[in-house]
């Protein structure tokens, strides 16, 4: 039995070759012991980068990148999370801010600043 291997790039209309027909073509050729050792120890490294990928879940990802309209939901949904967390953020954080500053108003230098920027907001919450 030979095993075939077809040099042009169109790798979608080849059949992938499973491990039983590569060792029973294996076992049929006539090796020395030497190359039927590095054979098996190429084999196991083979299963295990296989294990690896099967963990690495990317035949999941790959599943997702076809999928565009998923992706583009996906994408969307996670926009939004980020977009109000950043929303819920600044508004902490300028709460935060404001509140700092109020108690710094007595301070010689930046207190008339701050007593400006304060006056500001007051008016501006009038409106």
């Amino acid at each position: 039995m030979y095993i075939k291997y077809r040099e042009d790039n169109n790798l979608h209309e080849q059949n992938p070759i499973n491990m039983r027909d590569l060792d029973k073509a294996m076992n049929e050729l006539n090796l020395c012991e030497k190359t039927t050792e590095d054979l098996g120890l190429i084999r196991r490294y083979l299963e295990r980068l296989t294990l690896i990928i099967e963990r690495s879940r990317i035949r999941d990802y790959m599943m997702l990148a076809d999928s565009k309209r998923r992706l583009f939901l996906i994408n969307f949904v996670a926009g939004l999370g980020k977009g109000f967390g950043q929303a819920i953020g600044l508004s902490v954080l300028a709460g935060l801010l404001f509140y700092l500053l109020s108690s710094w108003v007595d301070l010689p230098v930046i207190g008339e600043h701050i007593a400006r920027l304060m006056d500001i907001v007051d008016n501006y919450r009038k409106r």
